[in-house]
């Protein structure tokens, strides 16, 4: 191949690296250093069950990407086997999958994020991956809504039932 070809060739995957990570909610740098096939391929199939993308790129090139992108938070992140997480839809997906591949494997090791833009430390990674999903927040929205209504309807009932039971004791006394 004529440097030339190669050299377009590695700036269509920049583009590509570039492309990614603006239209992800979330992208994270993971070290995955030590993992069989079969553990990888493991992985790989968690990952894409949560809707992540999972993608091992040249640290160059993704370096590249992201400094493009204005974000230099990453350089140092991007030595050692480095891959990338990213989803476009549940910024969370990602950290979860990753928390609990981390805890059964024991050989991973989360090295930074982007959320929303914004770089995050492994800590910040972590924080992310416990929060509770998207429908366990709707639930609790959902039931914090409720409980209100719920006091005022048995408020209501009780003072209907109050009521009741004075109307039978006057229609008693007069009977």
């Amino acid at each position: 191949m004529a440097s030339q070809e190669i050299i377009k060739m590695k700036a269509a995957q920049v583009e590509e690296i570039k492309s990614k990570i603006e239209s992800a909610k979330s992208v994270i740098l993971i070290n995955y250093a030590g993992l069989t096939v079969a553990q990888d391929t493991d992985l790989r199939r968690a990952m894409r069950a949560a809707g992540v993308d999972y993608t091992v790129y040249k640290n160059r090139l993704a370096k590249r990407a992201f400094n493009e992108l204005g974000y230099t938070d990453f350089d140092e992140a991007l030595n050692g086997p480095t891959a990338i997480a990213l989803s476009t839809t549940d910024p969370a997906a990602p950290a979860k999958v990753l928390s609990d591949k981390i805890k059964e494997l024991k050989k991973m090791e989360v090295k930074c994020g982007l959320l929303e833009g914004s770089y995050i430390d492994a800590k910040g990674v972590k924080q992310l991956a416990d929060l509770p999903s998207r429908e366990v927040i709707l639930a609790m929205l959902l039931g914090a809504l409720q409980a209100p209504i719920t006091g005022l309807a048995g408020s209501l009932n009780s003072i209907v039932a109050g009521l009741a039971i004075a109307l039978g004791k006057v229609a008693e006394q007069k009977a």
